[in-house]
C-alpha cells in the first residue's frame, strides 16, 4: 500500500455514485501571442452558444421556451436544458443543470500562440460531440477577445481512463474517434487530503455568498452532493439514490484544519442582462482529515470534473485533490 493511503470503501448503505462522462481538450493556435482575459471561461461560454445555436437553430428568431424541439434539440439541451416534463425532482426549478462544464487556462496566462480548452459532457451529452467541438471551432475562428483575434482548431484529445490524453480529431484528417464516455474510477481514499480551488467557487449559505472568513466544509460539499445528485438524475441512466440527509450531517461535522482561501473578484459582461456581473469567489486551498470520511470520498474525487457551486459551465468551481501519488 502506498504511503498515506488507505483501502477504505463507502459504506454499502452509501451506494458510488455513477456519472459517466467525456473529458475532452482542444488546442488551438493563434498568432500574434495575446493575454488572454481574467477568466476566459465567460468568454468562450458566450462564444460557444452563439454558434452552438446558429449551427442547430432551425426555427430562427424564436424562444426555445416555445421551440417544439426544445427537448431534441442541440443547443436546447445543452445551453437550456429544459427539465423534462415527468421530471418531478425539479418541479421547483425552471431549469436542470447544463450538462457541460468549461475548463480554461489559469486566469490571465499569458500564452506562446497555444491555448488549450478543456470541456467535460456529461452523460447523454456526450452524444452531441460533433455539434460540441464543431461549434467551438466556429467559436475560435470568430473570436473571443474583445480584439477577436480568430483561434484556429488544431486538435481535439481526449481522456482515457488511465489519464493519458489522446488524439480523436484532427482538422486536416476530418474524422472524429471518440471513446465512450466512462465514471472516473475511484481510487482508495487517502488519510488526508488538500482540496485546491483552481477557479473561484461561489457557494452560499443563508442566502449569502460565502467568505473566506464563513467557510465550512459543509458549504462546499452541500452544492457539489446536489449537483453530482442532479447530473446522474436528469443526465444519465443511474439516478443516485442515498441517504442525502446522512451524507450532510457528516459534511457539517468536519473540521477544515488547513486553510488558505481567499477572495478573488471577476467580472463578466452579461449580453442577456445587458449589465456587468460580479463572479467573484473563493481561491486557495485547504486540508481535511478523512478519517471515517469513507462515505464522502467518492463525491470529492468525482467533483474534479463535474467542479461545485455557481457558474461551472463557465469554468467556475474547478479544483484538485492534491495527495502526494495520486495524481489526477
Amino acid at each position: 500500500m502506498e504511503k498515506g493511503l488507505a483501502m477504505s470503501a463507502p459504506p454499502t448503505e452509501y451506494p458510488l455514485p455513477r456519472l459517466p462522462l467525456g473529458e475532452y481538450r482542444l488546442v488551438f493556435r493563434y498568432d500574434p501571442p495575446l493575454r488572454l482575459p481574467a477568466h476566459a471561461g465567460f468568454a468562450w461560454r458566450g462564444a460557444f452558444g452563439a454558434a452552438l445555436k446558429s449551427t442547430v437553430c432551425v426555427v430562427a428568431g424564436a424562444e426555445c421556451t416555445a421551440c417544439m424541439l426544445r427537448h431534441s434539440c442541440a443547443y436546447s439541451l445543452i445551453f437550456e436544458t429544459p427539465a423534462p416534463p415527468e421530471a418531478p425532482k425539479m418541479r421547483r426549478y425552471q431549469r436542470i443543470p447544463h450538462p457541460f462544464a468549461l475548463r480554461v487556462q489559469p486566469a490571465g496566462a499569458s500564452t506562446e500562440g497555444n491555448h488549450a480548452l478543456g470541456v467535460i459532457l456529461f452523460g447523454y451529452a456526450n452524444r452531441q460531440l460533433p455539434y460540441v467541438l464543431h461549434a467551438l471551432r466556429r467559436a475560435g475562428e470568430r473570436g473571443i477577445t474583445s480584439m477577436r483575434r480568430p483561434f484556429f482548431l488544431q486538435r481535439v484529445e481526449q481522456r482515457d481512463v488511465q489519464g493519458a490524453w489522446q488524439v480523436i480529431y484532427d482538422p486536416d484528417a476530418g474524422q472524429l474517434r471518440a471513446h465512450p464516455p466512462i465514471t472516473p474510477p475511484l481510487p482508495p481514499m487517502p488519510e488526508r487530503l488538500t482540496v485546491r480551488w483552481q477557479t473561484p467557487f461561489r457557494g452560499k449559505a443563508e442566502d449569502d455568498l460565502v467568505t473566506p472568513e464563513r467557510f465550512r466544509f459543509h458549504h462546499f460539499f452541500g452544492p457539489l452532493l446536489r449537483r453530482i445528485s442532479m447530473l446522474t438524475a436528469f443526465h444519465a441512466d443511474n439516478p443516485l439514490e442515498t441517504d442525502f440527509a446522512g451524507l450532510m450531517r457528516r459534511a457539517r461535522e468536519v473540521e477544515v484544519t488547513e486553510s488558505s482561501l481567499h477572495w478573488r473578484e471577476l467580472t463578466r459582461y452579461s449580453s442577456r442582462q445587458k449589465t456587468l456581473m460580479r463572479m467573484g469567489g473563493l481561491l486557495g486551498a485547504f486540508d481535511v482529515s478523512m478519517a471515517g470520511l469513507e462515505a464522502l470520498w467518492p463525491y470529492l474525487w468525482l467533483g474534479q470534473w463535474t467542479l461545485a457551486g455557481k457558474g461551472t459551465s463557465m469554468g467556475l468551481g474547478a479544483y484538485r485533490i492534491e495527495v502526494p501519488s495520486l495524481p489526477v
